[in-house]
């Protein structure tokens, strides 16, 4: 059964969508681009869990009918089968409510920056740094969304040293979160005579892509160079100095890009990646100070948290936070990695499920945490 609590929260959402719905019939807000789309934007943000307590409410009305209808002789046969199909739908219908309660990563919907960096283990690290980027690259256009890659930095044998791409779609931090952390592969390199299996590891991070609004950073606080390219490209790419190179000097964060030909372009978009790399900072600062002692959705956010295994002689990927494993990694590797991400969505969706029925029986409440952009 729904707490009471849990009933008043729901319903106080009813009544916020029964007022914005409402107030999208109203002149003054109509008139009103930007207020239109604001009223329209939270009324979506709360449709699916009236929609799911509406249906609740009917599912409980109809098992409370069949109740009273087994005290009448005539009834109670029809009563009870209806009954056996009403009740087992009780539970999920009651789930999906308090999931939809959960406050939602204010981040989700943000584009990101993805950065892939070799790790230990050589020439191999980076060989299988760019297998890994692939998938990204992959799995991205399988769904759809833009891939810009901003900067590469070439290692030995084809491999690289590391790689920042960002990715543009339907909310691509809400299926990409989890995939920050450590990757490590176990096989055995093109170059090893002996057939020994080696173990490699490569990093990832992936960064929600953060606007003006939410990282706000001084012209004096940044250090810009510029510097010719090196990498691959056309005519001007490696004959002018067209490279940008930017640290941010409170924090020593330094970004660099030098995919674009024009200073200008490669500009903008290390100014995009530093604003992505400081908005993390600041997250992982208030996360730590809000919960250090509670292991948070997306893990402790260190990046030597080994996260995921590939181990290519037994075909096998193994998810270690959530206890996933799969075969046929060639497919994977080709960028099949739906699997994957569904399973870590499903494990920390659970987790979130089981923190807030936790809260609710403590008499906590949640709360939308850091990122939530002020109207």
């Amino acid at each position: 059964m729904l707490s009471p609590e849990v009933q008043k929260k729901l319903e106080a959402i009813e009544r916020r969508f029964e007022e914005l719905t409402h107030a999208l019939s109203d002149p003054a807000v109509a008139s009103s681009g930007e207020r239109f789309k604001k009223v329209s934007k939270e009324r979506a943000g709360l449709e699916a869990s009236v929609e799911a307590l509406r249906a609740w409410r009917s599912l409980d009305r109809e098992i409370s009918d069949n109740e009273k209808l087994l005290e009448d002789a005539d009834m109670r046969e029809l009563a009870k089968e209806e009954l056996a199909v009403l009740r087992p739908r009780l539970e999920p219908a009651e789930a999906l409510l308090k999931l939809l309660l959960i406050p939602r990563d204010p981040n989700d919907d943000k584009d990101v920056i993805v950065e892939v960096r070799a790790g230990a283990g050589g020439d191999e690290a980076g060989l299988f740094a760019a297998e890994l980027l692939r998938v990204y690259i992959r799995y991205a256009e399988r769904r759809g969304w833009k891939v810009d890659l901003m900067d590469t930095s070439a290692g030995s044998l084809g491999g690289i040293k590391d790689a920042t791409l960002t990715i543009s779609g339907d909310a691509v931090y809400s299926w990409l979160k989890y995939e920050s952390g450590v990757h490590r592969v176990q096989r055995v390199p093109a170059t090893e005579a002996q057939g020994r299996i080696h173990t490699s590891t490569v990093t990832v991070a992936v960064m929600p892509e953060a606007e003006e609004v939410d990282i706000q950073i001084a012209p004096s606080d940044l250090e810009v160079d510029v510097f010719r390219s090196t990498g691959a490209g056309g005519q001007s790419v490696n004959t002018t100095d067209s490279a940008v190179r930017m640290t941010h000097k409170p924090t020593g964060v330094i970004v660099k890009c030098q995919q674009e030909k024009s200073q200008l372009k490669n500009r903008a978009m290390a100014l995009k990646m530093m604003r992505a790399k400081l908005f993390e900072l600041e997250t992982e600062r208030l996360r730590s100070a809000r919960d250090s002692t509670r292991k948070s959705q997306v893990g402790t956010g260190d990046r030597s948290e080994k996260i995921r295994t590939y181990n290519f002689p037994q075909d096998r990927l193994t998810d270690h936070r959530v206890g996933y494993t799969r075969h046929n990694l060639p497919a994977l590797m080709d960028g099949d990695a739906q699997d994957v991400i569904d399973a870590c969505r499903t494990f920390y969706a659970a987790e979130a499920l089981k923190e807030a029925s936790r809260g609710e029986a403590g008499g906590g409440s949640g709360g939308a945490g850091f990122g939530e952009r002020r109207s």
